[in-house]
C-alpha cells in the first residue's frame, strides 16, 4: 500500500523573499495604471488595486483584469479610429 505524500512545502524562493522581500517584475500591463506583478524568486503574482495599492492576484482579480484590459483596448482603438477619421475630414 503507497503512502500520500504531502507536496512539498518548502520553497527557497520563498525562504529568501520571507528575509529580503519580493522582486516583482510587471508581468503584463492591463491599463495605463493597473499592471500584474510577478516575483522572479518564488513566483508570487500581484496586481493593483483601485485603491492604488498591491494584492494577491486571486481569480477574481484576474477575471476583473481581463474584463478591463478587453474594455480599454476597445476603447482605445474606436479612439484612434475616430482621431484618424477627424484628421482626414479636416
Amino acid at each position: 500500500m503507497m503512502k500520500n505524500k504531502k507536496p512539498l512545502l518548502f520553497s527557497p524562493g520563498a525562504w529568501i523573499c520571507g528575509i529580503l522581500d519580493h522582486r516583482f517584475e510587471v508581468s503584463q500591463n492591463i491599463t495605463e495604471h493597473i499592471k500584474e506583478y510577478k516575483c522572479t524568486r518564488c513566483g508570487v503574482e500581484m496586481t493593483d488595486t483601485a485603491q492604488g495599492f498591491m494584492a494577491r492576484l486571486t481569480p477574481k482579480f484576474k477575471e476583473t483584469n481581463e474584463f478591463l484590459a478587453n474594455f480599454y483596448r476597445r476603447r482605445c482603438s474606436r479612439l484612434k479610429y475616430e482621431k484618424e477619421a477627424l484628421s482626414k475630414a479636416s
